[in-house]
Formats: C-alpha cells, structure tokens, sequence
C-alpha cells in the first residue's frame, strides 16, 4: 500500500485499483504543495473518508465526490449534509460498526473532539468526531485518529483492530500536543510506523512534529515525520 501525505490531517491510501481520500483539505492548506492540484490528488479517487465536520477536514470533498462519483463513508450526518449538496455515492455509518467497501473494510471510533461546519455565520452540527479504521485483506491495519485528545479506551481500539500503521494529530490547540500523544502511541498502541499530522498549518499550532519526536524517545525510530507531497510504503 501506499500513503501519501498532503498536508494538515489530507491523506491517501492507495493499492491495486483503489484510492481512498481521507479529509481531504487541500484548496485553502497552507501546506497542501504547491505543485499540486486537487484535481492532481483526486484523480482515480474511489472512495472519501471523513472524520468529522470542520472544514479543515471536510475541505474538496464534496467537489470531489460530485466530480468523480467516489463513495463517501463518513456519519451518518455528514453524509446527509453531503447528500444535501448533491452527493448521491454515500455510505453512512456510526461509531463501532464496521463495514464492507469491497477492497477493505471500515470502521469508526471515538475520537475526543468535536465536528461542525460554519455555515452563514452559524455552527451547523455535524454528528460525533471519529477515527477511521481501514482494514485491507493480507495488509496492515490503519488506524487515523481524526482531531483527538488522548482517553483510555484506545487501549479497546488496540485490542480488537490491532493497528500496525498511525496516523497520529500531534499539533497541540486543537488536538494532542507532542508529548500527550506520544503518550498515546506507547502506552496503547503498537504501531509499526507512525505519521504524525495536523501540525505545520497555521501559526496557532505547532509548525514541527519535533515535540512528539523527542517525546517519543526511544521509540522514536518508528516516526515517519513526512513532508506534504511525499509518499511512503507501508
């Protein structure tokens, strides 16, 4: 599989015939590479993955749905909203189910946030925030945080998805900071190779992951601290 990262929480994973976007905040990123394009990253896209409503996590996606017919798999509200915008392709779901997209499966957890879209002037209620779970047959499960504290029950998402690969917010403000999610990653989880995201945005969170790098001390080794644009195989 491939990941690639875009900047702020915009990620995709890619193999064989299938390309998931997950919150896809690109027109607007001040990371989100310069070369780049959204219809670059969307090009070939099968699918849509939101974590929650802010529209640092919503961003292209309703543009991108409508343009290339993918399947958005997010809330149950969100999908609504989205359907209200005109995207047919929705599979909504909810915290703790899991559900069979053909080429992986999909669950959401809990994540300690929150999730709406300002709209108007007005804070439009968007359902729970969430993590993502994808599980793709004979790979490693992903497991992205979403915008998230730390809390105690990541130790149950460790146990009955057993994640090996991290997509871990560590920007501070708005979710962990570098030390708490280290904490998070060593204390619950035993990932393989960790990507830390949501930092390198905007002046009011943290510019570097180098926070969570130190804090994650000797375990550090497993951190692929990524530069937008960059992909890895995981």
């Amino acid at each position: 599989m491939k990941l690639t990262w875009y900047g702020h929480s915009a990620f995709k994973i890619e193999f064989d015939d299938t390309s998931i976007l997950i919150d896809p905040f690109l027109t607007g990123n001040p990371s989100f590479p310069e070369e780049l394009s959204v219809d670059q990253v969307s090009d070939g896209v099968t699918h849509v993955v939101l974590t929650h409503g802010h529209d640092d996590h919503i961003g292209d996606a309703v543009e991108i749905l409508k343009k290339s017919g993918a399947q958005l798999t997010s809330n149950f509200e969100i999908c609504m909203w989205a359907n209200r915008q005109g995207v047919n392709n929705i599979s909504p779901m909810n915290t703790g189910g899991m559900v069979d997209a053909g080429p992986f499966k999909i669950a959401l957890t809990k994540a300690e946030h929150s999730s709406s879209k300002q709209a108007d002037g007005e804070a439009v209620y968007l359902g729970n925030p969430h993590g993502v779970i994808i599980e793709v047959p004979g790979r490693k499960v992903i497991y992205h945080m979403g915008d998230t504290d730390i809390f105690s029950d990541m130790a149950l998402i460790n146990e009955i998805y057993r994640p090996k690969i991290g997509i871990v917010p560590v920007g501070d403000r708005f979710t962990m900071g570098g030390k708490v999610a280290a904490m998070a990653c060593t204390r619950f989880f035993d990932f393989d190779t960790i990507v830390p995201c949501h930092y390198g945005t905007f002046p009011i969170i943290d510019e570097t992951a180098d926070a969570f790098v130190t804090a994650m001390g000797a375990e550090a080794s497993r951190v692929n601290a990524m530069r937008p644009g960059v992909n890895i195989e995981i």
